[in-house]
């Protein structure tokens, strides 16, 4: 188990992280999200040892992890750090960086090992390519076999698919989490893509001007924010007086929707004004003026701008949002 106690940092006086705490049961994948430079990718260097903090404690199980004031190689040999930086050998091949740390004692299984961290991160037609003549997804997986190469009990992502191209970015996902999965590693994920979060995320870690807002279950979080902070970071957000909502009502409060929750029909109660249609793919996202505020809603047609609409929320959402 991970466990963070009071933690605080901060470069020079600059406060960054202030009293965090949490814990972290091992096989966990945990959400690490917030506004950049909230801290985040701060946070994962400490976990990892690579910063002393000002004050606290770390903890994987029952061993203290400490920064380079108490260790002369930085880091935490059961854990791996994937930052952004890649640090992988330029001239020497793919297949050589992932293995580089594997012993040479047993050939064959350093082979074998190699072979399969290459189908993960989908690089077996790179294997002999050298590391400086590939693109910057490429590197990006590259970095991330090496990183699993020696089986880490703990793994700490930075925004891990942010260079890998869409149509790859999905599968090598659902690649990486499986192993995780299937290998118990405890893994913690700072991101800023709601898929990472939604599709893989036990657990999720809100961290807002260096503390912690939130930390619970993944859906339970998104399917009720607390705020218009943590909704934002799923995406497009709506924040709508209850009273405009629910005229009949005299509370002063905001409710929170996301587009998806908005419904366009004819004859509604409530109108709005089209102002822009943006395609994405499988639905629209209709921009809208809604009682002098702009609305986002996803809608499967195209909408004529300056048109009017019929918006209406479901009585069961209504209901959730007014109880939190």
């Amino acid at each position: 188990m991970l466990t963070v106690e009071n933690l605080s940092f901060a470069y020079d006086t600059v406060p960054v992280l202030k009293n965090i705490s949490f814990t972290i049961q091992k096989g966990q994948h945990i959400a690490l999200i917030g506004a950049s430079g909230c801290g985040k990718s701060t946070l994962l260097k400490i976990i990892y040892g690579l910063m002393d903090v000002d004050e606290g404690t770390l903890f994987w199980d029952d061993q203290q992890i400490l920064g380079p004031a108490y260790n002369l190689v930085p880091g935490q040999e059961n854990m791996k750090f994937l930052s952004q930086g890649f640090e992988l050998q330029a001239f020497r091949t793919v297949e050589e960086n992932i293995g580089q740390y594997l012993s040479n004692f047993e050939p064959e299984l350093k082979r074998g090992r190699v072979n399969e961290l290459l189908e993960i991160v989908e690089m077996t037609a790179f294997a002999n390519t050298k590391v400086e003549n590939l693109s910057g997804g490429q590197k990006q997986r590259v970095a991330l076999a090496k990183a699993l190469a020696n089986r880490p009990e703990v793994l700490l992502l930075d925004e891990p698919f942010g260079n890998i191209d869409n149509f790859r970015r999905s599968s090598l996902r659902r690649n990486l989490f499986a192993y995780l999965k299937r290998n118990k590693i405890t893994s913690i994920t700072a991101t800023h893509d709601k898929t990472d979060i939604l599709s893989f995320a036990e657990e999720t870690i809100v961290i807002h001007n260096g503390e912690i807002i939130e930390k619970g279950n993944t859906l339970d979080i998104y399917n009720n924010p607390k705020n218009y902070y943590i909704a934002s970071l799923f995406g497009e957000v709506n924040e709508l007086p209850i009273q405009s909502v629910l005229p009949e009502k005299q509370d002063s409060g905001i409710l929170l929707f996301y587009p998806h929750e908005l419904q366009i029909i004819d004859n509604a109660i409530l109108t709005a004004r089209v102002k822009k249609s943006y395609f994405n793919g499988n639905h629209y996202l209709i921009e809208a003026v809604f009682k002098n505020s702009i609305i986002f809603i996803e809608h499967p047609k195209f909408i004529e701008n300056s048109k009017e609409i019929g918006i209406q929320i479901s009585a069961e959402i209504v209901d959730a949002r007014l109880q939190m």
